[in-house]
């Protein structure tokens, strides 16, 4: 799915601001036809932005059910004879969409964009209004998978992950306008012969279909480098400059629909990063040199906007990246707003895009978090409704993020149960989607040490091991030096497989302030130590090819467990982006590597 641009033949307007919004928990909205008019004892709210923090009390953040949104916007006279299209960019986790009280869209999933074409319905020079209802409900049968617990004050969700369920219009809402004859989809896949750069690519278009295709490619100052004709093709760059961690160099094809008169169409602009990724044995190569990882999880979670995207918050947190010398991060655990990865692009930052796909593992539900117990896959819980929502999920996620440079792995799930042969059969069908949607990327999954090696049953499946380790944190805690030991034993281990293997998780709760002449858990110095031990483990194994700690900042995460203070505390950073002292740490080893 293309995202919306100006160029000569298109236009967007962004319907960000003020809305008009009303919590139903009770359901009563549908019923009652809020679609049809102005919302009913409505209060503002801001889009994009998680609602559960603007507001004050609990009835926000424990909301359960409907949330309701609406505004009013003009469409511009200028678009007269254009197709007109609204877009919502992600709404967490459902919604349906009404224009003027006819419904033109639904969606489930969260985190990835849907749009409709509403021209019929709307006339350019007069208003119009949109109304949104987004569902946070999660059930056994949605990605990410939770369930719905009616208690004696009311309904509760429940959810297995270990962050915070925000909720709301999390990113821009748009109004766009395109040639009813237009570029539909672009796929770019870039390769190398030589120092001659090879950008392969295919064109869909949507309308009339007596027109040409014609793809100009120019280089970052403009200069016109390579052009061809035809839907599908491919442009030679001779002595192409490459994409590459720390250069985001991004050329810029400029795909056109041109009429038999020679009357350009439709244009749209793709950026080109020329780069490739492979997997040799235990090394992990970008442009044929082994790269090395260096890098967080993070969270889409700042003060009071919740999930909601906020372009201050991103320059502010990718310059503390480059600070401290990372070059990558994991997209911990939904695929991020469409921003961040053309920020990416454009720094060369990479990028490990995952899937929502988290919770889905009951032994850290009911064992871990100390939750009800029950049966991960079973006709009841994780069944083929649940797969096929996985699936979309991981359709969705290459559709909108296949053309990015900086995403160089697909995760498409975090810490499932994966030792069982219901985890098997589950999987090994979402693996051979994900290589048959873009072959050239590697696909993995994110390991738990409940599934250590030799009893996980999907690793063989995977192109990259990703482990998620907590020794001398959730095991070993405070000992560090029997940590180190058992954490060596098992990393050897693994890289007696014969693949790269990146650290996508490990890290320690750390309270800003709390000093200790000892190192003791929750204080400072026990999160450098810690730290430190893991990076003795890591340097000692050659087919480690990356470390992303765990977290980059502290984040929110739900109320109902007694071994969270105030949120999950494993982030260098803390939630408002001070540093602690293991982020000085850090710098200094990722910064000594870089230089």
């Amino acid at each position: 799915m293309l995202r919306p641009q100006d160029t000569p033949t298109r236009e967007r307007r962004s319907l960000a601001g003020l809305w008009d919004f009303r919590l139903d928990a009770a359901g009563e909205g549908l019923s009652s036809g809020w679609y049809e008019g102005p919302l009913p004892e409505a209060q503002a709210m801001p889009v994009p932005a998680s609602y559960n923090d603007v507001l004050v009390g609990t009835h926000s953040r424990d909301h359960v059910g409907d949330a309701w949104y609406r505004t009013t916007a003009f469409v511009p006279r200028g678009w007269a004879g254009q197709r007109v299209v609204l877009r919502v960019d992600s709404a967490t986790h459902a919604a349906t969409v009404w224009v003027d009280g006819t419904e033109v869209m639904s969606h489930s999933g969260g985190y990835t964009p849907f749009e409709a074409d509403i021209t019929d319905l709307v006339t350019p020079g007069e208003q119009i209004a949109v109304t949104v209802v987004v569902n946070n409900e999660l059930s056994f049968q949605t990605i990410p998978p939770g369930y719905v617990e009616d208690t004696p004050q009311g309904r509760r969700q429940r959810y297995f992950h270990d962050f915070y369920n925000f909720a709301g219009l999390h990113r821009q809402v748009w109004l766009y306008a395109t040639p009813h004859t237009h570029v539909d989809d672009i796929t770019v896949v870039t390769d190398l012969d030589g120092t001659t750069g090879v950008v392969r690519y295919r064109v869909t278009a949507a309308g009339d279909d007596s027109h040409d295709v014609r793809v100009r490619l120019r280089d970052a100052e403009g200069t016109e480098v390579a052009r061809t004709t035809g839907p599908e093709g491919e442009l030679r760059v001779v002595d192409a400059h490459l994409w590459a961690p720390g250069d985001g160099y991004l050329y810029d094809a400029a795909v056109e629909l041109v009429a038999p008169d020679g009357t350009v169409i439709d244009v749209y602009h793709q950026s080109v990063g020329i780069r490739t990724v492979e997997v040799r044995g235990t090394e992990f190569l970008i442009n044929g040199s082994p790269f090395y990882f260096r890098g967080f999880g993070r969270h889409e979670d700042t003060p009071v906007r919740g999930k909601g995207h906020d372009d201050v918050f991103l320059v502010h947190d990718m310059e503390l990246m480059s600070w401290i010398g990372a070059n990558s991060f994991r997209t911990s655990h939904y695929p991020y707003a469409e921003e961040v990865y053309e920020y990416a692009d454009r720094h060369g930052i990479v990028i490990i895009d995952e899937t929502p796909a988290v919770g889905l593992n009951m032994g850290i539900a009911g064992g871990i978090f100390g939750g009800p117990s029950f049966e991960t896959f079973s006709p009841e819980t994780l069944n083929a409704t649940t797969r096929e929502a996985h699936a979309q999920v991981i359709r969705e996620l290459v559709a909108r993020d296949k053309n990015h440079p900086s995403v160089v792995i697909w995760s498409i799930a975090n810490e499932p149960e994966s030792h069982t042969e219901a985890a098997r059969e589950y999987f090994e069908p979402l693996f051979a989607l994900a290589r048959e949607l873009d072959p050239s990327r590697p696909v993995g999954f994110v390991n738990v040490m409940l599934s250590p090696h030799g009893t996980c049953r999907l690793s063989d499946l995977a192109d990259v091991l990703m482990l998620n380790r907590y020794y001398g944190w959730y095991v070993q805690t405070g000992d560090l030096a029997n940590a180190e030991a058992a954490w060596r034993t098992e990393l050897e281990a693994w890289a007696g497989d014969g693949k790269p293997i990146i650290i996508t998780e490990y890290g320690a709760d750390t309270i800003a302030g709390l000093h200790s002449l000892t190192p003791e858990p929750w204080s400072e110095e026990y999160q450098v130590a810690y730290l430190e031990m893991n990076h003795r483990v890591f340097d000692s194994v050659d087919a480690v090819v990356g470390e992303h700690v765990w977290n980059f900042a502290d984040f929110r995460t739900s109320s109902g467990g007694v071994f969270r203070v105030d949120g999950n505390k494993k982030g260098v950073f803390t939630y408002d982006r001070r540093p602690k002292a293991a982020a000085h740490a850090l710098r200094t080893r990722w910064t000594a590597e870089r230089d």
